[in-house]
């Protein structure tokens, strides 16, 4: 009997199963598609390679970053690490130097350009107030809520909370769990110096960690089937078997996206409640424009923030992954851009760019990507399912599993971690 099937291969499932063949543990892993990484992960259209969405890292990813290395996949390498930089095309500038917290904040609240004194002592506060109570929001609540209640002004929602709440929770602040978005601030601006560095991939996602992962697995024996759906689980004997598949593996652990999961959960009924909560789950999308120009375009920074209507973040793919005169404008969480047609779309974000970026001609070509259900919705009080069910040998793993974190590559990554932890040696 194979040891462990893992289905899925998404960032979760490949920690898992990267996990488990450190450990010298039998993998099976069964991914549906064709290819690795699930929602983060490498699409080429006419030859050319793109993400499905634009992904990015911040130092505080510590679990992530371990199995990168622990991979072979060189941080150093495919990631450019830089201080917290929030950067808008309108002028707004932070920077947050390496200092302990508070020192990082306090100069880079202080010295921003675009807020004033006051503003920034204003944000000094809210964030000493939330170290105080040991950043727990009780009841919770949304983030827009919580900002009201700490006095925020306009300029501090503009620029600094709302943009980290949606490229954060991918969930609109009015919506969003104040208390994960707590926790989010608490990891990612407090501790270590090097906890708020941005990490903007230098490589497309598959190449971060899904491709390493698998080569790692496939070295420790580990057995990867692409293109192979599991549509049901049952067990048999003193384990389970997949759909009519021959083989019986002794432990499951479900990585698939929470929509794909609950089906499979549907012959245990002791996994009625667990089923219930993923079924109860709602969905954010995350939409990437593409936009190529002439090798010339080349934006101040690997990273802009815009203040809408639409575009959130424009990222230049030439200072990044060497795609000279590539943006990727992206818009995270529902709107009402979600309406529009892409090609609507697309020319609604190109005349955005253009009435902030000097002389920006046409784009060659334009191409949109929406993953329409690209992260859970990161609401106050939402109860998640734990790694752990109510049938031994089957766990959970994935970004929607009960933790600290909202639906990030992180999330992902410590839940697969906890899943193989879940398996006996």
């Amino acid at each position: 009997m194979t040891r462990v099937a893992i289905i899925g291969a998404g960032w979760a499932g490949m920690a898992a199963a990267v996990t488990l063949a450190d450990r010298r543990v039998p993998v099976h892993v069964f991914e549906a598609s064709r290819h690795l990484g699930g929602r983060a992960r490498r699409v080429s259209i006419d030859g050319i390679d793109l993400d499905n969405g634009q992904h990015i890292l911040i130092g505080a990813y510590r679990e992530t970053l371990k199995l990168m290395r622990r991979v072979g996949a060189d941080p150093a390498k495919l990631l450019l690490r830089q201080p917290l930089e929030l950067r808008f095309v309108d002028g707004f500038h932070l920077r947050a130097p390496r200092l302990p917290y508070p020192f990082n904040l306090l100069v880079a609240l202080l010295g921003a350009r675009g807020l004033s004194f006051g503003q920034g002592l204003s944000a000094m506060r809210f964030m000493a107030r939330m170290q105080s109570c040991g950043f727990r929001v009780a009841p919770d609540c949304s983030v827009a809520a919580l900002l009201d209640v700490h006095g925020q002004s306009d300029a501090l929602r503009r620029y600094l909370w709302e943009p980290l709440c949606v490229s954060a929770l991918n969930t609109p602040p009015a919506a969003a769990s104040a208390q994960v978005f707590a926790n989010v601030l608490r990891d990612g601006l407090t501790g270590a110096s090097e906890n708020s560095d941005l990490l903007l991939p230098c490589a497309d996602l598959s190449r971060l960690f899904p491709e390493p992962a698998a080569a790692f697995v496939a070295d420790r024996g580990g057995t990867l089937e692409l293109g192979a759906a599991v549509h049901r689980i049952a067990r048999d004997g003193g384990g389970f078997r997949l759909d009519d598949r021959q083989q019986r593996f002794a432990q499951v652990i479900v990585a698939c996206a929470p929509q794909h999961a609950a089906p499979l959960l549907a012959g245990f009924p002791e996994m009625n409640a667990e089923k219930r909560l993923i079924e109860s789950l709602q969905y954010e999308p995350i939409t990437t424009c593409y936009l190529q120009y002439p090798d010339t375009v080349r934006l101040p920074a690997p990273m802009l923030g815009l203040t809408g209507p639409l575009t959130q973040w424009v990222f230049d793919r030439g200072q990044l992954s060497g795609q000279r005169g590539l943006l990727a404008a992206v818009l995270s969480a529902s709107g009402n851009h979600e309406e529009l047609p892409q090609q609507i779309l697309a020319q609604r974000i190109q005349n955005e760019l253009k009435a902030v970026i000097r002389d920006l001609p046409e784009p060659r070509w334009s191409q949109v990507i929406a993953e329409k259900r690209a992260t859970f919705s990161c609401r106050p009080a939402l109860e998640r399912p734990s790694n752990a069910t109510a049938v031994t040998g089957l766990c959970l793993a994935g970004d929607y599993t009960a933790s600290d974190y909202p639906g990030t590559l992180e999330a992902a990554v410590r839940s697969g971690i906890a899943a193989a932890a879940l398996i006996g040696s």
